[in-house]
């Protein structure tokens, strides 16, 4: 939780406080029995109902404003305040209603809220209600707001104007508002990370596709049974590069398409590519960004085979290093100069061999942070040796069956 929103969350359980409100009676009413014994005062047991009773509305709300996330979102918020019934609306319709007056308050409050959607600013009204049973009398309504503006409201309804009501269903729609950006962060990342890895499949090679093609024609009449045996790699190597789903795989997953990719290679250039592959069994079940190393074999081989006429030795090692995978890719290709390739990560330089260098080197300092960023040792004519780290347990970072987070 933000900075932010802890600080919205707490100026909403002071106001209800004050107020002699909700949780306050209820955390009198419980004293002296059960486990708030070891809460502390009646303030502080009634702060803490208030925190975890927010915490409860929090994940719909970050899965953005829609009917499913309002209604689940609305009966913590309608307890949090206290009120005779809450409602949430988006800009064009009433998303969720929680308590009184259901049956007859809904249609009328999208035309009350007009102001509040045009001004941004808080509004309390009369109801003008009909019924006299009805103990809806006021309401306050507050703009739900995001990037892009107001995107609804938080309607709060009491029997009688109340100055502590307002200040509370404003503090927690802010509140409400802060989880929708958060939301729209979240949108935002996934985006930027589809970019990426969009950036990454643009970046492998026409040139291999056609050459990998090119090399299985050659052994269709010669030797078919390894013709077949290509088309099959080739084809599994191209599905699991352009996937359309899940922005995380397993290192086994990722290592099998290099094995793939790096069998495409080798029946183009034969015996001019050395692979040796080291791997510890232990760490293939890890999890990790989806295309981050299959890139940096591919710039490897490229520039390693394709730039040069003698031998090409790559070795490729995933290893078991505590709470983490080590995996370290390694060539005695051209290499690189230290200072050109500082200034490709910076994004200052951008060359062809780069691209995959700085997209796979962003992606992991955005999933792990700054500390796991690629550690690579180079020098013109003398090889390249990438060391990747892979967290093996990290908070959000994880593959399901359907192959995202």
């Amino acid at each position: 939780m933000t900075a932010a929103a802890l600080a919205v969350l707490l100026t909403v359980a002071a106001v209800v406080l004050a107020a002699g409100g909700f949780w306050l009676g209820r955390a009198s009413a419980r004293r002296g029995s059960g486990p708030d014994l070891d809460l502390g005062t009646p303030v502080e047991r009634a702060t803490f109902h208030t925190l975890h009773t927010a915490s409860l509305a929090a994940p719909p709300l970050r899965a953005g404003l829609t009917e499913d996330t309002a209604r689940k979102a609305t009966r913590q918020l309608r307890p949090l305040l206290g009120t005779e019934a809450l409602c949430l609306t988006d800009r064009e319709a009433v998303l969720a209603w929680d308590g009184r007056g259901a049956d007859h308050h809904p249609p009328r409050v999208m035309a009350r809220i007009t102001g509040v959607l045009d001004s941004g600013r808080s509004q309390s009204v009369s109801t003008d209600c009909d019924d006299p049973e009805c103990p809806l009398r006021w309401a306050v309504i507050a703009p739900l707001t995001g990037e892009e503006g107001v995107l609804g409201a938080l309607v709060a309804y009491g029997s009688r104007e109340s100055a502590v009501l307002v200040r509370a269903a404003t503090e927690v729609a802010r509140w409400v508002s802060v989880q929708l950006e958060l939301a729209e962060l979240d949108r935002s990342r996934t985006r930027i990370i589809e970019a990426e890895i969009s950036a990454l499949r643009a970046q492998i090679s026409p040139h291999f596709i056609f050459n990998s093609l090119a090399a299985i024609a050659s052994f269709v009449r010669t030797d078919p049974e390894q013709a077949r045996e290509l088309l099959l790699e080739f084809a599994d190597f191209t599905r699991y590069s352009f996937r359309r789903h899940g922005d995380f795989t397993h290192l086994a997953d990722e290592l099998r398409c290099i094995e793939q990719y790096l069998a495409l290679a080798g029946a183009r250039f034969g015996d001019r590519l050395k692979v040796t592959l080291q791997i510890a069994p232990e760490v293939l079940p890890v999890a990790m960004p989806f295309l981050c190393l299959q890139p940096l074999v591919e710039n490897a081989v490229k520039h390693g085979l394709e730039d040069s006429r003698d031998d090409f030795r790559i070795s490729i090692s995933a290893q078991d290093a505590g709470a983490e995978a080590v995996v370290t890719i390694e060539d005695d290709g051209i290499g690189m100069d230290p200072g050109e390739l500082r200034r490709i990560l910076a994004g200052e330089a951008i060359r062809a061999s780069g691209i995959g260098l700085c997209n796979v080197d962003e992606r992991l300092r955005q999933v792990y942070g700054d500390t796991h960023g690629l550690v690579i040792e180079t020098a013109v004519g003398a090889g390249m040796k990438i060391t990747v780290r892979l967290p093996k347990y990290r908070a959000g970072v994880h593959k399901t069956p359907g192959g995202g987070l």
